[in-house]
C-alpha cells in the first residue's frame, strides 16, 4: 500500500466534508492510520495551519468501557480549534456532538521519548486549565479504528478556562475531581485517579507514543490529558459547565 496515496485521497475526502471514506474501510494498520493522521497534519501546517498541541484519548475506564477499546490514543489540535469558556456554538453546524472533561495543560519544557516517566512529565508542566473536547461522532468509532485514528479520533473543538499557573509546588494532577452538568443537573462525577497514570501519565504516554513516529512535544504545546468520565452527547439548547476542584471551571452553551 502506498501510504502517501492514502494520505492525500483522505485528506481531498476531508476537504469535501466527506468523513470515514468507505473505499479505505478496513485497509490498513493502526500504525498506518496514526501515520495518516499526522500526514494530515503537515499537510495542513503546510497550507499555513498552525499547531496548538495534541490529545490523548481513552484513558479512563468509563469511557473505555463506553467504548468498549481499552488502549489509549491520541490526535491533535490547530489554534483554530480552540475557544474560551462562555462560547456559544450553532448546534446545527456540528454533526452529531458529544463531549469529554479534561484537564488541559501546557509544558513548560519539551518532552521528547522514549522512557518519559510521569514524573518527569509533571515536572515539564507549566500550567493547567479546566477544559472541554468537543467530539463528533463522525463514523464507527471502534468500527474501524485506525480510520478513527486518520479522522484524528473525531475532534472538533477543546474549550478552556484560564488556567492555574505558575502550580503550586507538589501539586499532584491526580487528585482533581470534576461535576459534570447539563442545564444544571449534575449528571456525571470523576477523578484524575480514574486516568491510567493520571493525567501526568497521559502525557507521558503520548512523549514515549509520538517517539515511535519521530515527533516530541514541544515548550508552549497544550495537551488535552483525558476524559475523567465518558462521553455525554448534546442537544440543542444545551448549556454544559464542568467543575474542576482545584482548578476552576468550564462551560459552554449551544444554541
Amino acid at each position: 500500500m502506498d501510504l502517501q496515496s492514502v494520505i492525500e485521497s483522505i485528506w481531498e475526502c476531508k476537504r469535501q466534508g466527506i468523513h470515514y471514506p468507505p473505499e479505505w474501510k478496513g485497509k490498513f494498520s493502526l500504525h498506518d492510520g496514526y501515520q495518516v493522521q499526522l500526514g494530515i497534519l503537515d499537510m495542513q501546517l503546510k497550507n499555513g495551519a498552525r499547531l496548538a498541541g495534541w490529545k490523548v484519548g481513552l484513558v479512563a475506564k468509563a469511557i473505555q468501557d463506553q467504548l468498549d477499546i481499552h488502549q489509549r490514543v491520541f490526535g491533535h489540535f490547530l489554534e483554530n480549534d480552540h475557544l474560551p469558556t462562555g462560547v456559544s456554538l450553532e448546534f446545527d453546524d456540528l454533526l452529531a456532538p458529544l463531549f469529554e472533561t479534561e484537564l488541559c495543560v501546557t509544558l513548560g519544557a519539551p518532552l521528547k521519548g522514549p522512557g518519559v516517566t510521569p514524573e518527569a512529565a509533571r515536572a515539564a508542566i507549566s500550567a493547567v486549565a479546566p477544559g472541554i473536547e468537543l467530539v463528533e461522532k463522525r463514523g464507527d468509532f471502534a468500527g474501524d479504528l485506525p480510520l478513527t485514528m486518520a479522522d484524528n479520533v473525531q475532534q472538533k473543538y477543546f474549550i478552556t478556562a484560564p488556567p492555574t499557573e505558575p502550580l503550586p509546588p507538589g501539586d499532584v494532577l491526580s487528585k482533581a475531581v470534576v461535576e459534570v452538568l447539563i442545564n444544571g443537573e449534575t449528571v456525571d462525577s470523576g477523578s484524575g485517579e480514574d486516568i491510567m497514570d493520571g493525567p501526568e501519565g497521559s502525557v507521558a504516554w503520548l512523549a514515549n507514543k509520538l517517539s515511535e513516529f519521530g515527533k516530541k512535544l514541544e515548550k508552549g504545546q497544550q495537551i488535552m490529558t483525558g476524559s475523567f468520565t465518558r462521553q455525554h452527547p448534546i442537544a440543542k439548547g444545551d448549556l454544559i459547565e464542568v467543575n474542576f476542584t482545584p482548578y476552576g471551571s468550564v462551560r459552554a452553551e449551544f444554541q
